[in-house]
């Protein structure tokens, strides 16, 4: 049966068909720290975060022991016309459940009688009461797309019942669920609602009970490779798993859609190609840049809920901008609505106390679609576009006279600005100068390491080889030197001999130019601007 399993990024995974992370310790987690301690709370993660897969996952391994009334208000919106349809369809959905789970009939007819039309919210609690009390198995309650219809009055009325009920048992007045999950993007705790006019909305809750949600849900590169190992088994590529799951979470830092999608993308798309026929070529880190260019190049819901976030937002956006092209340090502030959105929806993490792109993949996305906005106006990139041709010979960059061109070009054009517009802008316009170059065929990176560190070290892959470039604000001898000796190290974590350099100088004195360093073994070429 596993030789016909797929990797799927089109809602549920269900093991016995899909290629799956094992995610028993995490289920397990959730079930000791929260479930049987009989916490209410929220799973909001980021879109395609594993979400509804984790809430499937948990009602299998909950309900033999526990009635799992599991719901979704992913196409409910006519419930929240009133609190009379939200009473009648919660009423429906909790029946159906009730009946695939084999509760006794008689239970399953008082649960069936009408909600009463006066007072349907408070019936409706009642109704909860008289389940919970005589069935001989504590019910749990969870519910996926719960943000679906949040900003509305009649789901806080909803909120404000399992609270109420909550803290009733909690003192012994009252019967009713043993745990409550609810799962969506936003906090529930932190919910925004909008009333009436658009400038009129209020930050209120009920949800001031939910447990706070500290399981970590992203994709380990240990469970990356228990995946790998199972498609392995099924069709011996020969590829180095362990190595392989590290590259993946390279590229994702675990992020679920963006490990399968890789996968699927290396599975479907790469193998079967000219250049990588069957999957053993495919499975190789060639096989891996070329999904990576195919995603990076794709449109998807995930891609699609950035864009829209950052036209939505213009602080993120700004926010955004100058942590990629300016190197600015963002401390975290968790009263910032853009930084808080940012967070939510997985575009940008905490790093200690600062603020970091999530990962890789989105980090290139972003670049691409900032400096696609600049690149009918750029006399930059439209510079290296006519000669773009010169710098490649057969399938390797001439990088060396790359940076000679773009040191003509930048001290052509720039070289009177101040040093301010330098600082800001230089990194911006190296990648502007470098996109036409290797557009469509090659990727490029920020190495995470060298973010936060006054420099930045551009990782470019091309038909399978990676070119280091390092971008940094001259700051003296003794400076560059330790930039030229930070730079070998990673030349050999990449097992490359040859590294580049780019030092913005504003010695007034400075000698303008590209020329070679040897450092050992290693041979940096390195341009001053």
């Amino acid at each position: 049966m596993g030789r016909y399993k797929k990797f799927n990024t089109a809602g549920l995974c269900i093991p016995a068909l899909h290629y799956m992370v094992d995610t028993a310790d995490m289920l397990g987690q959730i079930i000791e720290d929260y479930i049987e301690q009989g916490e209410y709370f929220t799973i909001n993660r980021a879109r395609q975060f594993g979400k509804t897969t984790t809430l499937e996952l948990l009602y299998h391994k909950l309900k033999e022991k526990y009635i799992v009334l599991d719901l979704s208000f992913e196409a409910a919106e006519e419930y929240f016309r009133s609190l009379g349809t939200l009473a009648k369809g919660l009423s429906m959905d909790i029946s159906e459940r009730l009946k695939i789970q084999e509760v006794p009939e008689e239970l399953c007819r008082a649960w069936e009688t009408p909600v009463s039309p006066e007072f349907p919210l408070r019936d409706f609690g009642r109704k909860i009461t008289d389940l919970c009390s005589r069935s001989d198995r504590e019910v749990i309650l969870t519910i996926d797309e719960v943000d679906k219809n949040a900003d509305n009055q009649i789901f806080l009325s909803f909120l404000g019942l399992l609270r109420e009920k909550y803290l009733k048992q909690k003192s012994g007045k009252d019967h009713t669920f043993k745990s409550v999950i609810l799962a969506g993007v936003y906090d529930i705790k932190n919910l925004k609602l909008r009333l009436h006019a658009p400038e009129e909305s209020k930050y209120n809750s009920p949800w001031n009970i939910a447990a706070d949600f500290r399981v970590n849900m992203s994709l380990t590169e240990e469970g990356i490779a228990g995946m790998l190992q199972e498609y392995e088994e099924d069709y011996h590529t020969g590829m180095d798993v362990e190595d392989f799951a590290r590259q993946l979470y390279g590229y994702t830092d675990g992020y679920p859609f963006l490990v399968s999608r890789l996968c699927k993308l290396l599975d479907e798309q790469v193998a079967g190609t000219k250049e990588y026929p069957d999957k053993a070529s495919a499975w190789t880190k060639g096989g891996l840049l070329t999904a990576v260019k195919m995603l990076l190049y794709e449109s998807n819901t995930l891609f699609d809920d950035m864009r829209k976030k950052i036209d939505e937002y213009p602080e993120l956006s700004e926010m955004i901008y100058a942590i990629l092209f300016t190197g600015k340090s963002i401390a975290f502030s968790p009263d910032y609505t853009a930084m808080d959105i940012g967070i939510r929806f997985g575009f940008i993490k905490r790093d200690g106390e600062q603020l970091t792109v999530a990962n890789r993949i989105f980090e290139t996305r972003l670049y691409n679609f900032y400096l696609a906005e600049e690149m009918l106006g750029s006399s930059t990139y439209a510079a290296s576009m006519q000669i773009k041709n010169q710098f490649v010979h057969g399938n390797i960059l001439d990088m060396e006279l790359i940076l000679r061109k773009f040191t003509e070009h930048f001290t052509d054009i720039y070289g009177e600005h101040t040093d301010r517009f330098v600082e800001e802008n230089g990194r911006r316009l190296f990648l502007l100068y470098l996109k036409p170059i290797i557009n469509g065929i090659g990727n490029y990176y920020i190495e995470s390491r060298t973010r936060s560190m006054g420099r930045t070290d551009v990782v470019v892959d091309y038909f399978g080889r990676q070119y280091i470039i390092e971008m940094k604000i001259y700051h003296g001898n003794e400076y560059n030197l330790r930039g030229e000796n930070q730079l070998t190290g990673y030349l050999e974590d990449y097992h490359l001999q040859k590294g580049y350099m780019i030092s913005f100088n504003f010695n007034k004195k400075k000698q303008v130019g590209v020329h070679e360093v040897i450092l050992g073994e290693k041979v940096l070429i390195e341009a001053v601007i």
